[in-house]
Protein backbone atom coordinates (compact mmCIF):
# COMPACT_ATOMS: atom_id res chain seq x y z
CA UNK A 1 0.00 0.00 0.00
CA UNK A 2 1.38 3.60 -0.96
CA UNK A 3 2.05 5.77 1.79
CA UNK A 4 0.39 9.06 1.62
CA UNK A 5 2.14 12.02 0.89
CA UNK A 6 3.29 14.58 3.21
CA UNK A 7 3.32 18.18 2.60
CA UNK A 8 5.65 20.77 4.76
CA UNK A 9 3.44 22.93 7.12
CA UNK A 10 3.10 26.40 5.40
CA UNK A 11 5.83 29.12 6.49
CA UNK A 12 6.27 32.50 5.68
CA UNK A 13 9.39 33.44 3.02
CA UNK A 14 11.20 34.49 5.72
CA UNK A 15 11.32 31.33 7.59
CA UNK A 16 14.12 29.97 4.67
CA UNK A 17 16.86 32.46 6.70
CA UNK A 18 16.70 33.69 10.24
CA UNK A 19 14.39 37.02 11.26
CA UNK A 20 15.86 39.70 9.50
CA UNK A 21 18.56 38.09 7.35
CA UNK A 22 19.03 36.34 4.03
CA UNK A 23 20.53 33.58 3.31
CA UNK A 24 24.53 34.46 1.94
CA UNK A 25 24.95 33.97 -1.86
CA UNK A 26 26.23 30.18 -3.01
CA UNK A 27 29.08 32.08 -4.44
CA UNK A 28 30.99 29.20 -5.34
CA UNK A 29 28.68 26.90 -7.33
CA UNK A 30 26.72 30.05 -8.68
CA UNK A 31 30.40 31.18 -10.14
CA UNK A 32 30.86 28.11 -11.25
CA UNK A 33 27.41 28.45 -13.54
CA UNK A 34 27.95 31.68 -14.74
CA UNK A 35 31.20 30.97 -15.65
CA UNK A 36 29.89 27.70 -17.07
CA UNK A 37 27.52 30.02 -19.49
CA UNK A 38 30.51 32.69 -20.59
CA UNK A 39 32.66 29.81 -21.81
CA UNK A 40 30.09 28.21 -23.45
CA UNK A 41 29.32 31.38 -25.22
CA UNK A 42 32.49 32.82 -25.79
CA UNK A 43 33.64 29.40 -27.78
CA UNK A 44 30.49 29.90 -29.67
CA UNK A 45 30.94 33.23 -30.79
CA UNK A 46 33.21 32.63 -33.39
CA UNK A 47 31.05 30.62 -35.62
CA UNK A 48 28.98 30.63 -38.75
CA UNK A 49 29.01 34.75 -38.98
CA UNK A 50 27.95 37.82 -38.40
CA UNK A 51 24.33 38.27 -38.03
CA UNK A 52 22.41 40.37 -40.08
CA UNK A 53 21.14 42.62 -36.97
CA UNK A 54 24.81 42.60 -36.28
CA UNK A 55 25.66 44.09 -39.32
CA UNK A 56 23.44 46.67 -38.68
CA UNK A 57 24.39 48.03 -35.35
CA UNK A 58 28.30 48.13 -36.82
CA UNK A 59 26.60 50.04 -39.92
CA UNK A 60 24.93 52.17 -37.37
CA UNK A 61 27.27 52.69 -35.16
CA UNK A 62 29.13 54.32 -37.87
CA UNK A 63 26.31 57.11 -38.01
CA UNK A 64 26.46 57.85 -34.50
CA UNK A 65 23.34 59.75 -33.06
CA UNK A 66 20.85 60.75 -30.69
CA UNK A 67 18.48 58.07 -31.66
CA UNK A 68 17.18 55.89 -35.07
CA UNK A 69 14.02 55.25 -36.77
CA UNK A 70 14.43 51.74 -35.17
CA UNK A 71 16.07 51.78 -31.85
CA UNK A 72 17.77 53.92 -28.93
CA UNK A 73 21.57 54.81 -29.63
CA UNK A 74 23.17 52.09 -27.51
CA UNK A 75 23.93 48.73 -28.89
CA UNK A 76 25.07 51.00 -32.54
CA UNK A 77 27.68 52.76 -30.08
CA UNK A 78 28.76 49.72 -27.98
CA UNK A 79 29.26 47.91 -31.67
CA UNK A 80 30.60 50.89 -33.19
CA UNK A 81 33.27 50.51 -29.54
CA UNK A 82 33.96 46.92 -30.09
CA UNK A 83 34.71 46.90 -33.87
CA UNK A 84 36.70 49.96 -33.32
CA UNK A 85 38.45 48.28 -31.52
CA UNK A 86 38.30 44.70 -32.56
CA UNK A 87 37.84 44.81 -36.56
CA UNK A 88 36.42 42.02 -37.30
CA UNK A 89 36.04 39.89 -34.33
CA UNK A 90 32.81 38.21 -33.75
CA UNK A 91 34.08 37.27 -29.86
CA UNK A 92 34.58 40.51 -29.24
CA UNK A 93 32.03 42.04 -30.92
CA UNK A 94 29.66 39.56 -28.58
CA UNK A 95 31.72 40.19 -25.39
CA UNK A 96 29.08 42.21 -24.09
CA UNK A 97 26.44 40.41 -24.42
CA UNK A 98 28.24 37.07 -22.99
CA UNK A 99 29.23 38.83 -20.09
CA UNK A 100 25.85 40.78 -19.20
CA UNK A 101 24.32 37.09 -19.91
CA UNK A 102 26.44 35.50 -17.18
CA UNK A 103 25.39 38.18 -15.01
CA UNK A 104 22.70 37.70 -15.51
CA UNK A 105 22.74 34.19 -13.44
CA UNK A 106 24.08 35.87 -10.45
CA UNK A 107 21.02 38.51 -10.57
CA UNK A 108 18.69 35.69 -11.02
CA UNK A 109 19.94 34.51 -8.19
CA UNK A 110 19.87 36.96 -5.60
CA UNK A 111 16.71 37.12 -6.54
CA UNK A 112 15.91 33.99 -4.98
CA UNK A 113 18.17 34.87 -2.44
CA UNK A 114 15.53 38.13 -1.55
CA UNK A 115 12.64 35.88 -1.52
CA UNK A 116 14.20 33.63 1.24
CA UNK A 117 16.21 30.86 -0.66
CA UNK A 118 19.22 29.27 0.56
CA UNK A 119 21.61 27.46 -0.81
CA UNK A 120 19.64 24.69 -3.16
CA UNK A 121 17.16 27.23 -4.22
CA UNK A 122 19.76 29.54 -5.18
CA UNK A 123 21.74 26.92 -7.05
CA UNK A 124 18.47 25.55 -8.77
CA UNK A 125 17.90 28.98 -9.92
CA UNK A 126 21.05 29.84 -11.43
CA UNK A 127 20.71 26.44 -13.32
CA UNK A 128 17.62 26.91 -14.68
CA UNK A 129 18.14 30.55 -15.45
CA UNK A 130 21.80 29.40 -17.27
CA UNK A 131 19.70 27.29 -19.60
CA UNK A 132 17.05 29.22 -20.23
CA UNK A 133 19.00 33.11 -20.48
CA UNK A 134 22.16 31.42 -22.47
CA UNK A 135 20.06 31.49 -25.70
CA UNK A 136 20.07 35.17 -25.47
CA UNK A 137 23.73 35.86 -24.80
CA UNK A 138 24.85 34.38 -28.64
CA UNK A 139 24.33 37.32 -30.59
CA UNK A 140 24.83 41.07 -30.05
CA UNK A 141 21.14 41.82 -29.73
CA UNK A 142 18.83 44.13 -28.28
CA UNK A 143 17.14 41.10 -26.24
CA UNK A 144 20.34 40.26 -24.65
CA UNK A 145 20.40 43.07 -22.72
CA UNK A 146 16.82 43.47 -22.73
CA UNK A 147 16.58 40.25 -20.44
CA UNK A 148 19.52 41.69 -18.03
CA UNK A 149 18.38 44.90 -17.71
CA UNK A 150 14.70 43.81 -16.61
CA UNK A 151 16.03 41.02 -14.52
CA UNK A 152 18.01 43.80 -12.47
CA UNK A 153 14.82 46.05 -12.17
CA UNK A 154 12.65 42.92 -11.20
CA UNK A 155 15.76 42.43 -8.22
CA UNK A 156 15.29 45.55 -6.98
CA UNK A 157 11.79 45.93 -6.90
CA UNK A 158 11.71 42.52 -4.88
CA UNK A 159 14.32 43.40 -2.67
CA UNK A 160 12.24 46.94 -1.73
CA UNK A 161 9.51 44.69 -0.84
CA UNK A 162 11.89 42.41 1.02
CA UNK A 163 12.48 45.04 3.24
CA UNK A 164 9.25 46.61 3.61
CA UNK A 165 7.86 43.49 4.85
CA UNK A 166 10.52 43.33 7.25
CA UNK A 167 9.56 46.89 8.62
CA UNK A 168 12.63 48.90 7.01
CA UNK A 169 11.36 51.33 4.53
CA UNK A 170 14.65 51.85 2.50
CA UNK A 171 13.64 53.06 -0.50
CA UNK A 172 16.77 53.20 -2.67
CA UNK A 173 16.34 50.20 -4.34
CA UNK A 174 13.48 52.29 -6.64
CA UNK A 175 16.07 54.95 -7.34
CA UNK A 176 18.35 51.59 -8.65
CA UNK A 177 15.75 50.44 -10.57
CA UNK A 178 15.17 54.02 -12.22
CA UNK A 179 18.88 54.23 -13.52
CA UNK A 180 18.34 50.64 -14.76
CA UNK A 181 15.47 51.33 -16.87
CA UNK A 182 16.93 54.67 -17.84
CA UNK A 183 19.94 51.99 -19.22
CA UNK A 184 17.36 49.78 -20.48
CA UNK A 185 15.43 52.57 -22.38
CA UNK A 186 18.77 53.41 -24.46
CA UNK A 187 18.56 49.90 -25.86
CA UNK A 188 14.78 49.36 -26.62
CA UNK A 189 11.77 51.27 -25.72
CA UNK A 190 10.41 47.85 -24.06
CA UNK A 191 10.86 48.33 -20.23
CA UNK A 192 7.71 50.87 -19.74
CA UNK A 193 5.27 48.14 -20.54
CA UNK A 194 7.13 46.06 -17.22
CA UNK A 195 6.52 49.36 -15.22
CA UNK A 196 3.15 49.94 -16.35
CA UNK A 197 2.55 46.23 -15.86
CA UNK A 198 4.23 46.49 -11.92
CA UNK A 199 1.42 49.82 -11.22
CA UNK A 200 -1.46 47.81 -12.36
CA UNK A 201 -0.46 45.17 -10.27
CA UNK A 202 0.06 47.26 -7.19
CA UNK A 203 -2.66 49.02 -7.31
CA UNK A 204 -4.92 45.45 -7.70
CA UNK A 205 -3.14 43.74 -5.33
CA UNK A 206 -0.88 46.18 -3.30
CA UNK A 207 1.14 47.08 -2.27
CA UNK A 208 0.02 50.23 -3.28
CA UNK A 209 2.44 52.22 -1.17
CA UNK A 210 4.80 51.41 -4.14
CA UNK A 211 3.80 54.64 -6.31
CA UNK A 212 3.50 57.03 -3.47
CA UNK A 213 7.92 56.64 -2.59
CA UNK A 214 9.78 59.89 -4.01
CA UNK A 215 12.66 57.94 -4.87
CA UNK A 216 10.54 55.72 -7.23
CA UNK A 217 9.57 58.87 -9.13
CA UNK A 218 13.47 60.31 -8.41
CA UNK A 219 14.21 56.99 -10.63
CA UNK A 220 11.26 58.23 -13.13
CA UNK A 221 12.76 61.48 -13.21
CA UNK A 222 16.48 60.55 -13.80
CA UNK A 223 14.24 58.15 -16.56
CA UNK A 224 13.26 61.25 -18.09
CA UNK A 225 16.33 63.46 -18.30
CA UNK A 226 17.99 60.40 -20.14
CA UNK A 227 15.80 59.88 -22.78
CA UNK A 228 15.43 63.81 -23.61
CA UNK A 229 18.00 63.73 -26.14
CA UNK A 230 16.55 60.50 -28.30
CA UNK A 231 13.14 62.09 -27.83
CA UNK A 232 14.23 65.33 -29.62
CA UNK A 233 15.64 63.33 -32.20
CA UNK A 234 11.98 61.33 -32.84
CA UNK A 235 10.05 64.80 -32.75
CA UNK A 236 12.37 66.11 -35.10
CA UNK A 237 12.38 63.56 -37.62
CA UNK A 238 8.66 62.81 -37.32
CA UNK A 239 8.35 60.04 -34.62
CA UNK A 240 9.20 57.37 -36.67
CA UNK A 241 9.64 54.67 -33.60
CA UNK A 242 6.04 55.18 -33.52
CA UNK A 243 5.53 53.92 -37.35
CA UNK A 244 8.13 51.19 -36.15
CA UNK A 245 5.58 49.77 -33.59
CA UNK A 246 3.03 48.89 -36.35
CA UNK A 247 5.84 47.19 -38.63
CA UNK A 248 6.91 45.12 -35.64
CA UNK A 249 3.32 43.67 -35.53
CA UNK A 250 3.26 43.39 -39.04
CA UNK A 251 6.17 41.51 -39.50
CA UNK A 252 5.31 39.07 -36.70
CA UNK A 253 4.74 35.75 -39.04
CA UNK A 254 8.90 36.18 -39.44
CA UNK A 255 8.64 35.18 -35.97
CA UNK A 256 6.18 33.01 -35.84
CA UNK A 257 3.17 35.31 -34.92
CA UNK A 258 0.41 35.59 -32.70
CA UNK A 259 -0.34 31.93 -33.16
CA UNK A 260 3.15 30.87 -32.61
CA UNK A 261 3.56 33.28 -29.80
CA UNK A 262 2.09 31.83 -26.61
CA UNK A 263 4.07 28.43 -27.57
CA UNK A 264 7.33 29.74 -28.33
CA UNK A 265 6.95 31.64 -24.43
CA UNK A 266 6.06 28.59 -22.86
CA UNK A 267 9.44 27.20 -24.86
CA UNK A 268 11.76 30.35 -25.01
CA UNK A 269 12.62 29.70 -21.15
CA UNK A 270 14.13 25.79 -21.68
CA UNK A 271 11.81 23.02 -22.52
CA UNK A 272 11.52 21.04 -19.72
CA UNK A 273 12.93 22.17 -16.96
CA UNK A 274 12.59 26.21 -17.64
CA UNK A 275 9.67 26.21 -18.73
CA UNK A 276 7.72 23.62 -16.04
CA UNK A 277 9.24 26.18 -13.30
CA UNK A 278 8.85 29.09 -14.83
CA UNK A 279 4.77 28.52 -15.27
CA UNK A 280 5.24 27.03 -11.56
CA UNK A 281 6.32 30.25 -10.17
CA UNK A 282 3.98 32.35 -11.93
CA UNK A 283 1.08 29.85 -10.50
CA UNK A 284 2.48 29.69 -6.82
CA UNK A 285 2.98 33.76 -7.12
CA UNK A 286 -0.71 34.30 -7.79
CA UNK A 287 -1.81 31.56 -5.06
CA UNK A 288 0.40 31.28 -2.75
CA UNK A 289 -0.90 33.20 0.37
CA UNK A 290 2.81 33.11 1.81
CA UNK A 291 3.53 35.44 -1.45
CA UNK A 292 0.94 37.70 -0.96
CA UNK A 293 3.48 40.39 -1.26
CA UNK A 294 4.91 39.78 -4.37
CA UNK A 295 1.63 38.68 -5.69
CA UNK A 296 1.71 42.15 -7.87
CA UNK A 297 4.77 40.51 -9.92
CA UNK A 298 2.75 37.65 -11.09
CA UNK A 299 -0.18 40.14 -12.36
CA UNK A 300 2.02 42.00 -14.42
CA UNK A 301 3.72 39.21 -15.35
CA UNK A 302 0.29 37.94 -16.83
CA UNK A 303 -0.16 41.94 -18.17
CA UNK A 304 3.30 42.23 -19.89
CA UNK A 305 2.62 38.77 -21.58
CA UNK A 306 -0.59 39.74 -22.92
CA UNK A 307 -0.09 43.05 -23.90
CA UNK A 308 3.01 41.88 -26.04
CA UNK A 309 0.10 39.39 -27.46
CA UNK A 310 -1.99 41.58 -28.57
CA UNK A 311 -0.10 44.25 -30.10
CA UNK A 312 1.67 41.09 -32.20
CA UNK A 313 5.41 41.74 -30.55
CA UNK A 314 8.20 39.54 -30.46
CA UNK A 315 8.13 36.06 -28.56
CA UNK A 316 11.65 37.11 -26.49
CA UNK A 317 10.09 40.19 -25.07
CA UNK A 318 9.24 38.47 -22.46
CA UNK A 319 12.59 36.93 -21.50
CA UNK A 320 12.99 39.55 -18.54
CA UNK A 321 10.58 38.27 -16.62
CA UNK A 322 11.49 34.75 -15.97
CA UNK A 323 14.11 35.06 -13.42
CA UNK A 324 11.01 35.97 -11.15
CA UNK A 325 9.25 32.96 -12.16
CA UNK A 326 12.20 30.78 -11.89
CA UNK A 327 13.52 32.07 -8.18
CA UNK A 328 9.80 31.94 -6.55
CA UNK A 329 9.62 28.38 -8.37
CA UNK A 330 12.87 27.36 -6.55
CA UNK A 331 11.79 29.04 -3.09
CA UNK A 332 8.74 26.97 -2.89
CA UNK A 333 10.35 23.93 -4.13
CA UNK A 334 12.94 24.69 -1.16
CA UNK A 335 9.97 25.14 1.44
CA UNK A 336 7.13 23.16 0.47
CA UNK A 337 6.90 19.20 -0.21
CA UNK A 338 5.58 18.82 -3.56
CA UNK A 339 3.58 15.97 -4.39
CA UNK A 340 5.31 12.89 -5.82
CA UNK A 341 4.01 12.83 -9.39
CA UNK A 342 6.44 16.49 -10.21
CA UNK A 343 9.16 15.28 -7.99
CA UNK A 344 11.42 14.09 -10.81
CA UNK A 345 11.28 17.69 -12.19
CA UNK A 346 13.65 19.92 -10.11
CA UNK A 347 16.29 17.29 -10.52
CA UNK A 348 19.70 17.26 -12.37
CA UNK A 349 18.83 14.52 -15.07
CA UNK A 350 16.28 16.34 -16.21
CA UNK A 351 18.14 19.73 -15.98
CA UNK A 352 20.89 18.21 -18.44
CA UNK A 353 18.33 16.75 -20.65
CA UNK A 354 16.83 20.70 -20.91
CA UNK A 355 20.24 21.73 -21.99
CA UNK A 356 20.14 19.79 -25.18
CA UNK A 357 17.12 22.30 -26.38
CA UNK A 358 19.07 25.26 -25.10
CA UNK A 359 22.20 23.82 -27.51
CA UNK A 360 19.70 24.39 -30.54
CA UNK A 361 19.83 28.16 -30.55
CA UNK A 362 23.48 27.80 -30.35
CA UNK A 363 25.92 27.53 -33.29
CA UNK A 364 27.15 24.01 -32.12
CA UNK A 365 25.92 22.38 -34.86
CA UNK A 366 28.86 21.84 -37.96
CA UNK A 367 27.67 24.73 -40.72
CA UNK A 368 27.16 22.46 -43.22
CA UNK A 369 23.92 20.82 -41.65
CA UNK A 370 22.33 24.02 -41.77
CA UNK A 371 19.30 23.60 -44.60
CA UNK A 372 18.47 26.36 -46.99
CA UNK A 373 14.66 27.05 -46.20
CA UNK A 374 12.69 25.66 -48.80
CA UNK A 375 11.09 28.93 -50.88
CA UNK A 376 7.80 30.43 -49.69
CA UNK A 377 8.74 29.17 -45.90
CA UNK A 378 8.28 30.09 -42.78
CA UNK A 379 11.59 31.05 -41.25
CA UNK A 380 10.32 31.29 -37.57
CA UNK A 381 13.05 31.18 -34.86
CA UNK A 382 15.19 29.81 -37.79
CA UNK A 383 15.79 33.25 -39.11
CA UNK A 384 18.65 33.47 -36.30
CA UNK A 385 20.24 30.66 -37.99
CA UNK A 386 20.51 31.34 -41.85
CA UNK A 387 20.29 35.17 -40.62
CA UNK A 388 24.10 34.62 -39.87
CA UNK A 389 25.43 32.65 -43.25
CA UNK A 390 25.88 34.19 -46.38
CA UNK A 391 26.87 37.52 -45.94
CA UNK A 392 30.17 37.55 -47.50
CA UNK A 393 28.86 35.71 -50.69
CA UNK A 394 26.15 38.62 -51.34
CA UNK A 395 28.25 41.56 -51.16
CA UNK A 396 30.65 38.76 -53.84
CA UNK A 397 27.65 38.84 -56.08
CA UNK A 398 26.91 42.74 -55.34
CA UNK A 399 30.24 43.35 -56.53
CA UNK A 400 30.71 40.95 -59.42
CA UNK A 401 27.30 43.22 -60.78
CA UNK A 402 28.87 46.65 -60.14
CA UNK A 403 32.09 45.76 -61.85
CA UNK A 404 30.05 45.09 -64.84
CA UNK A 405 29.08 48.61 -65.36
CA UNK A 406 31.26 49.97 -67.91
CA UNK A 407 34.30 52.14 -66.08
CA UNK A 408 32.82 55.91 -67.31
CA UNK A 409 29.32 55.00 -65.72
CA UNK A 410 30.49 53.03 -62.40
CA UNK A 411 32.53 56.21 -61.42
CA UNK A 412 29.18 58.23 -60.39
CA UNK A 413 27.06 54.95 -59.66
CA UNK A 414 25.87 54.05 -56.11
CA UNK A 415 24.24 51.04 -55.02
CA UNK A 416 20.66 50.83 -53.57
CA UNK A 417 19.36 47.94 -51.15
CA UNK A 418 15.75 47.17 -50.63
CA UNK A 419 16.56 46.11 -46.59
CA UNK A 420 18.58 47.42 -44.13
CA UNK A 421 20.67 43.80 -43.90
CA UNK A 422 22.00 44.23 -47.47
CA UNK A 423 23.05 47.96 -47.37
CA UNK A 424 25.07 46.76 -43.79
CA UNK A 425 26.67 43.92 -45.40
CA UNK A 426 27.82 46.28 -48.03
CA UNK A 427 29.34 48.64 -46.17
CA UNK A 428 30.68 46.06 -43.98
CA UNK A 429 32.49 43.64 -46.63
CA UNK A 430 32.37 46.07 -49.65
CA UNK A 431 35.10 48.34 -48.94
CA UNK A 432 37.42 45.69 -49.97
CA UNK A 433 35.70 44.59 -52.49
CA UNK A 434 35.45 47.73 -54.01
CA UNK A 435 31.84 48.84 -53.73
CA UNK A 436 31.13 52.22 -53.15
CA UNK A 437 29.11 53.57 -49.99
CA UNK A 438 25.52 51.76 -49.74
CA UNK A 439 22.72 53.32 -49.21
CA UNK A 440 18.77 52.36 -48.43
CA UNK A 441 15.71 53.56 -48.15
CA UNK A 442 15.07 50.50 -45.26
CA UNK A 443 14.17 52.13 -41.52
CA UNK A 444 17.50 53.81 -39.87
CA UNK A 445 19.40 53.84 -43.30
CA UNK A 446 16.76 56.22 -44.86
CA UNK A 447 18.23 58.59 -42.43
CA UNK A 448 21.57 57.67 -43.20
CA UNK A 449 21.46 60.21 -46.55
CA UNK A 450 20.51 59.65 -49.57
CA UNK A 451 22.69 59.36 -53.33
CA UNK A 452 24.44 62.69 -54.46
CA UNK A 453 23.31 64.32 -57.30
CA UNK A 454 24.39 63.44 -60.63
CA UNK A 455 23.74 59.95 -59.75
CA UNK A 456 22.66 58.43 -62.99
CA UNK A 457 22.87 54.97 -62.64
CA UNK A 458 21.83 52.79 -59.89
CA UNK A 459 22.87 49.07 -58.81
CA UNK A 460 19.39 48.24 -56.79
CA UNK A 461 19.21 45.27 -55.17
CA UNK A 462 15.80 43.42 -54.31
CA UNK A 463 12.45 42.27 -55.44
CA UNK A 464 10.89 45.09 -57.24
CA UNK A 465 11.64 45.33 -60.57
CA UNK A 466 8.10 46.69 -61.39
CA UNK A 467 8.16 49.63 -59.14
CA UNK A 468 11.51 50.92 -60.49
CA UNK A 469 10.55 51.14 -63.69
CA UNK A 470 8.09 54.09 -62.16
CA UNK A 471 11.42 56.27 -61.64
CA UNK A 472 13.92 54.91 -63.84
CA UNK A 473 13.41 55.14 -67.55
CA UNK A 474 15.83 52.08 -67.96
CA UNK A 475 15.75 49.09 -65.72
CA UNK A 476 17.26 45.95 -66.52
CA UNK A 477 18.01 42.55 -64.18
CA UNK A 478 21.54 42.02 -64.27
CA UNK A 479 22.29 39.68 -61.28
CA UNK A 480 20.75 36.88 -58.70
CA UNK A 481 22.30 36.81 -55.52
CA UNK A 482 23.26 32.84 -55.10
CA UNK A 483 24.68 32.45 -51.71
CA UNK A 484 23.50 28.72 -51.24
CA UNK A 485 23.04 29.52 -47.53
CA UNK A 486 21.08 32.81 -46.45
CA UNK A 487 18.60 34.83 -46.40
CA UNK A 488 19.12 36.42 -49.74
CA UNK A 489 19.25 33.75 -52.19
CA UNK A 490 17.54 34.58 -54.82
CA UNK A 491 17.27 38.02 -54.78
CA UNK A 492 17.40 39.98 -58.13
CA UNK A 493 19.70 43.00 -58.86
CA UNK A 494 19.55 45.25 -61.07
CA UNK A 495 20.36 48.27 -63.20
CA UNK A 496 18.65 50.99 -62.83
CA UNK A 497 19.43 54.49 -65.84
CA UNK A 498 17.96 57.70 -66.29
CA UNK A 499 15.72 58.56 -62.85
CA UNK A 500 12.67 60.36 -64.10
CA UNK A 501 13.39 63.11 -60.90
CA UNK A 502 15.93 64.71 -58.91
CA UNK A 503 16.83 62.79 -55.52
CA UNK A 504 15.58 64.92 -53.31
CA UNK A 505 12.08 64.15 -55.15
CA UNK A 506 12.94 60.16 -55.48
CA UNK A 507 14.43 59.95 -52.02
CA UNK A 508 11.44 59.81 -49.89
CA UNK A 509 9.67 57.19 -52.24
CA UNK A 510 12.38 54.57 -51.50
CA UNK A 511 11.66 55.23 -47.41
CA UNK A 512 10.30 51.51 -45.86
CA UNK A 513 9.94 50.32 -42.85
CA UNK A 514 8.96 46.90 -43.51
CA UNK A 515 11.65 44.14 -44.32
Amino acid sequence: MNEPVVKAPEATVADAAPEGTIAPLAWGPVSVIAGAVAVLLLVTSGRYGYFADELYFVAAGGHLNWGYADQPPLLPLIAHVMDTLFPGSLVALRLPATVLTALGVVVATQIARELGGRRRAQVMTAAVSAIGMVVNGHLLATNAFDAFLWAVVSWLVVRWVRLREEGRQDDRPLLWAGVATAVALQVKFLIPVLWLALGAGALAVGPRDLLRRPLLWAGAAITLLTMLPGLAWQAGNGWPQFEMVQTVSAEGSLNGGRALFLPLVLAQPGLLIGAVLAWYGLWRLLRSTLLRPYRFYGVAAVAVILIFWLAGGRWYYVTGLFPVLWSVAAVELQRRQPARWWRWVPTWPVFALSVLPALYWLPVLPGAWVQQPRAGENLGVNIITIGQFGWPEFTDTVGRAYRTLPPDERRNAVVITRVYWQAAAIEFYGGERGLPKPYSGSRGYWYFGMPPQGTGTVLYVGDEGERLRTYFGDVQQVATVDTGLGLEAGTPIWRCRDPRASWPELWPEFRRTAI
